[in-house]
């Protein structure tokens, strides 16, 4: 098994927003917005960190098709980039999810908030932990050093539960272990 290190918990809150929730999760990142924007919008850079391919450049507003990975099996999503304002913002959604990506200069990079708004807060627990490892593997990737992509069921293999547990406790949020979905980002 080939496992990462997924290193700290990254900052996480969960808000309200219109009868649904919204995970906030931010990361600092060693690289110009400019560079992160790439790695957020681009179908060759996403393919390799992202829990789903894009079947077209998500830097500019219009439908997509976000299609999620599980080991062979492959998920088809509609998407709609709603905004793209390079390199500061890019709000789409994913299925039913809004997904809202803000990206701010500082000293040292790039401050990247994201904003995942899903229908059950009880999921936001999930969703973190599977970000978590995904946005390690693009900082992996922005650094010249990139890992495979860790998708769907994969994610057990490296850490999934103990971030899911560890991100419940920071969130106030109970986890069920036992629901093995590792793929719910």
């Amino acid at each position: 098994m080939n496992t990462i290190d997924p290193g700290p918990l990254a900052p996480v809150q969960v808000e309200p927003a219109a009868g649904r929730w919204t995970l906030v999760m931010q990361r600092d990142l060693r690289h110009p917005p400019a560079k992160v924007w790439a790695a957020l919008t681009e179908p060759g850079q996403l393919e390799r960190w992202a829990p789903f391919l894009a079947d077209r450049d998500l830097g500019r507003p219009g439908a997509a098709t976000l299609t999620v990975i599980d080991g062979e099996e492959r998920y088809p999503m509609p998407a709609t980039v709603q905004r793209a304002e390079p390199p500061h913002l890019l709000v789409h959604t994913w299925g039913e999810d809004v997904l809202r990506w803000e990206l701010t200069p500082t000293a040292t990079g790039t401050r990247l908030v994201l904003r995942h708004t899903l229908a059950d807060r009880h999921w936001a627990p999930k969703v973190a932990a599977g970000w978590h490892l995904c946005l390690v593997v693009a900082e992996r990737l922005l650094d010249g050093a990139p890992v495979p992509p860790i998708r769907g069921s994969e994610a057990k293999e490296h850490g999934w539960r103990e971030l899911n547990e560890a991100y419940g406790k920071e969130l106030g949020i109970p986890t069920d272990d036992d629901t093995g979905d590792a793929d719910a980002q």
